[in-house]
């Protein structure tokens, strides 16, 4: 694919058009260090140096609250009337860890059982990945088959040079934004952008606190589902479930009917958490996740393996997010070499 050159100006002039031709939706900084992903009116409100969102971008493909169909009766049928009508949107500046969740999203509701609310968005989205400039101590992105200048999955890949940004097409649907605005950029006819992000990714690989191994936690997991471990690490989770709501990949959700007079309303989803004590307690009272015990073990089983088994992807993509955020400092890259750890104590095979 091609590859072009941006300048900062250009760079400018280029997002104002899009603001102005689509629903932009990019990195905004609310408060000191918190950015969250919003669609702008203007480049002004864009923060192209954030580190990466408090909350990952899949809102807009799976929003947190989402109306899915309207109902009404009439002439004493119930009709319906879809909710979700969404235009093209353009998702900027995200970074590879993110894009590598949503694609972590897309079997699972483009799989088996088709979900025409996401596919709807997806369809109706094009992914401008932005790679990283610096790597923060939760990151461990490159340990998850990823990396802070990956644009795997995306449209256009972004990366930024002393004289304004590279831009590398990556699918036909980022070739027709770039030809659609042609005047604003130029050929990279010596590979500059390619030798730019290259460098780059060898610098921020040395920055990696922490490598996390991974080889043959998904088949010691396939072997030994009843750990003593699993009781140790409940009695420190709250059960908040800030670490679901914050995962670029987690995709619970719960599904509920408002109708106020009994003959209209609509039906909505909204996001859920396997963390919850009552996510999968069933109408006749019993719940087969009783404890925390059994909800944190699910949580982690999904991130490590079941993801894995369905679609052969990981279920965790390195973003460090619930490391950031737990307030009892339960880090999943410690889980694993527990795991490790526990496996060779008792002499248990790792694969």
């Amino acid at each position: 694919m091609n590859a072009y050159i941006i300048t900062r100006d250009n760079l400018r002039t280029w997002i104002d058009a899009l603001i102005r031709d689509y629903t932009l939706v990019a990195p905004v900084r609310e408060e000191e260090k918190v950015s969250l992903f919003k669609p702008v009116g203007s480049f002004t409100e864009i923060d192209l140096n954030y580190t990466n969102s408090t909350i990952s971008p899949k809102g807009w493909l799976f929003p947190q609250t989402e109306e899915m169909f309207f109902f009404f009766t009439s002439d004493n049928q119930i009709n319906l009337e879809d909710a979700c009508k969404p235009g093209t949107t353009i998702l900027f500046g995200l970074r590879p860890c993110d894009v590598k969740g949503i694609i972590a999203l897309d079997p699972v509701f483009n799989g088996t059982y088709q979900d025409c609310y996401y596919q709807m968005r997806r369809q109706n989205t094009i992914l401008v990945c932005l790679c990283c400039t610096r790597v923060e101590r939760h990151c461990f992105c490159n340990s998850m088959g990823g990396g802070p200048t990956n644009g795997e999955g995306a449209d256009l890949l972004l990366t930024e040079m002393e004289d304004g940004y590279g831009i590398e097409v990556l699918t036909s649907r980022g070739e027709e934004l770039v030809n659609k605005y042609h005047q604003l950029f130029a050929v990279d006819g010596d590979n500059r952008v390619s030798k730019t992000r290259d460098e780059m990714g060898k610098k921020l690989a040395s920055q990696f606190s922490r490598k996390v191994d991974i080889s043959g936690i998904k088949e010691f997991l396939d072997q030994h589902f009843e750990l003593p471990y699993w009781n140790e690490l409940a009695q420190r989770c709250l059960g908040c479930g800030i670490c679901t709501f914050i995962c670029p990949t987690c995709h619970c959700f719960d599904i509920f009917d408002q109708s106020p007079d009994g003959e209209s309303g609509v039906r909505s989803r909204c996001w859920d958490s396997c963390m919850f004590s009552h996510f999968t307690r069933m109408a006749g009272g019993h719940n087969p996740r009783p404890t925390k015990k059994e909800r944190i073990r699910n949580r982690f089983l999904h991130k490590l393996k079941y993801h894995r088994d369905r679609y052969n992807l990981d279920g965790c993509v390195g973003c460090g997010r619930c490391i950031n955020k737990c307030p009892v400092n339960i880090d999943i890259r410690q889980i694993i070499a527990d795991l490790q750890e526990v496996a060779r104590y008792d002499q248990l095979p790792l694969s």
